[in-house]
């Protein structure tokens, strides 16, 4: 799946719990964390490559950063940055988990081409989760998922008064709360008159 979708998928997971900024920016590292292995494509242009004839990016994207090995490092490192570490921990092995998932259903590429999960490497290559039916990156139900998304994270950014712009820009954040507070009214004061 696209990158913005696991961003928003791993801001979903993090409105649950009440977590302080740092926590919930861990969660989402955890969740877009795997494509850091989409970095080869640079070696890729480097060598004057097309972009259909990015034989790294084929060999290693979904390979170096989608395993077992990988998520247990990111979660380590989520643990050890978090405030709060349990929870930190349990939601970032979820969001990587939920990332590896979102590209095991929806990451066919536009040749046809099917990406396995190799998920025991560098232990094993005795598994490598796929499905037959993977849809297209640009598939309805990956832009449907995303659009899906994006609506939770602009209904939290109403209500619970932040969003997914706060990670890189609190004032940003004030920014499109207030502009949707403007436009829609405050929640808050919604429930008072109506009690």
């Amino acid at each position: 799946m696209n990158v913005l979708t696991h961003f928003l998928a791993g801001w979903a997971l993090s409105l649950p719990p009440d977590l302080e900024r740092r926590d919930r920016a861990l969660i989402v590292f955890a969740s877009v964390a795997p494509d850091l292995d989409a970095v080869v494509l640079v070696g890729d242009l480097a060598r004057g490559r097309a972009l259909d004839d990015c034989v790294l990016f084929a060999t290693y994207h979904h390979v170096l950063g989608h395993n077992i090995l990988f998520a247990a490092l990111t979660v380590f490192g989520c643990v050890l940055l978090a405030r709060r570490k349990a929870l930190v921990g349990g939601l970032s092995l979820l969001a990587i988990h939920l990332h590896f998932l979102c590209d095991i259903v929806g990451s066919r590429g536009p040749d046809g081409s099917q990406w396995a999960i190799p998920y025991l490497l560098p232990f094993s290559k005795a598994w490598n989760p796929a499905v037959g039916w993977q849809w297209a990156l640009n598939a309805w139900p990956n832009i449907v998922f995303t659009i899906a998304l994006l609506a939770l994270a602009l209904y939290a950014a109403w209500t619970r008064g932040c969003s997914p712009v706060g990670l890189f820009s609190e004032r940003a954040d004030r920014a499109l709360v207030s502009t949707l507070r403007h436009r829609f009214g405050n929640p808050h004061q919604r429930l008072v008159t109506r009690s």
